[in-house]
């Protein structure tokens, strides 16, 4: 049984100075993450993991790895026990095999391919992603709770400003990021939101319950826009940050744009989702190390309504 102690997950220790991934394991750790994903249904799991380590970063912070960012801090208990963090050991003792059969992976390289490679698997587009991001060593090293976005702000438009803004990211990439709601279900017991089971969610795919965002919320596609923008199911989840995005005037613009066009919501989720993953990273080599040398196309769809409630019965 996996373990997560104040040094991390209990199986493996960190070496003290980390080095770059090494790009054979990296391309067989993807492939093993494809093999997961098929099975555990944990696609919207892996992707909150991934932004979540990457979402601590703050650009007004020099020093590594006191800025925060992607440097698989959130491996630690501490950080595990950020509010925001509810249920994201799930992620880590999915992971950990996967981390102990490529030691040569460091966990925040694993922690955004899987990210990636959630989102591609689930239909969505290909990101250009690249590795070599060094790990912290210690707890010690774990940014202090409370930068990450909250669901439920007093002035929404104004929190995710502050959040986003604070990572060196703009209105564009805050909608297109939130287009990534498409996925997943959001707990009551875990965020303190949503319904304990909808019609979609009764049956699963994987653990049943919780309230979805979109209908299929295994799909990545742009029905998190459309959805919003209609409003017209109780069963689908809204929250004050979600509905922001269609109300404040500037975020607006971006959101009616990727209700009406999923290509350019997929070019732009893409390139806005490679950026967060490498906010705050030290990489070695330097330049990284790029492991997508095939065709950029889209990620056949992997799943299909029968998989889903149909909502009904």
């Amino acid at each position: 049984m996996v373990r997560v102690s104040e040094r991390g997950l209990s199986s493996t220790a960190s070496p003290k100075c980390a080095a770059a991934s090494d790009p054979d394991q990296l391309k067989s750790a993807r492939e093993d993450i494809k093999k997961l994903l098929d099975t555990s249904f944990c696609h919207p799991l892996l992707v909150r993991l991934g932004w979540h380590d990457a979402g601590t970063y703050n650009k007004n912070i020099q020093e590594w790895p006191q800025r925060g960012g992607a440097n698989g801090s959130l491996r630690f208990e501490i950080e595990l026990k950020h509010g925001a963090n509810a249920g994201l050991v799930n992620a880590l003792k999915l992971l950990q095999p996967i981390k102990e059969k490529y030691s040569g992976v460091t966990y925040a390289d694993l922690f955004q391919l899987a990210s990636a490679t959630a989102v591609e698997e689930a239909g969505g587009p290909k990101i250009p992603m690249k590795y070599g991001r060094v790990d912290v060593t210690g707890p010690e090293q774990c940014p202090e709770e409370g930068r990450l976005p909250d669901a439920g702000p007093p002035s929404p438009a104004d929190h995710l400003r502050n959040v986003f803004y604070r990572m060196g990211l703009n209105d564009k990439e805050i909608v297109a990021l939130s287009g990534a709601h498409t996925l997943g279900r959001s707990r009551p017991e875990r965020s303190g939101w949503g319904k304990p089971e909808t019609k979609y969610t009764k049956d699963g795919p994987g653990a049943p319950g919780g309230q979805s965002w979109t209908v299929k919320w295994l799909k990545f596609d742009n029905s998190y826009f459309k959805d919003i923008k209609e409003s017209r199911d109780e069963d689908l989840l809204v929250l004050p940050t979600d509905a922001v995005i269609f109300e404040d005037p500037s975020f607006k613009v971006f959101a009616e744009k990727y209700a009406e066009d999923q290509e350019a919501f997929f070019k732009d989720y893409a390139e806005a989702h490679a950026k967060l993953s490498n906010l705050g990273a030290k990489f070695e080599p330097p330049e990284g190390i790029v492991i997508n040398d095939g065709p950029s196309e889209p990620a056949p769809e992997k799943f299909v309504a029968a998989k889903y409630s149909s909502g009904k019965d």
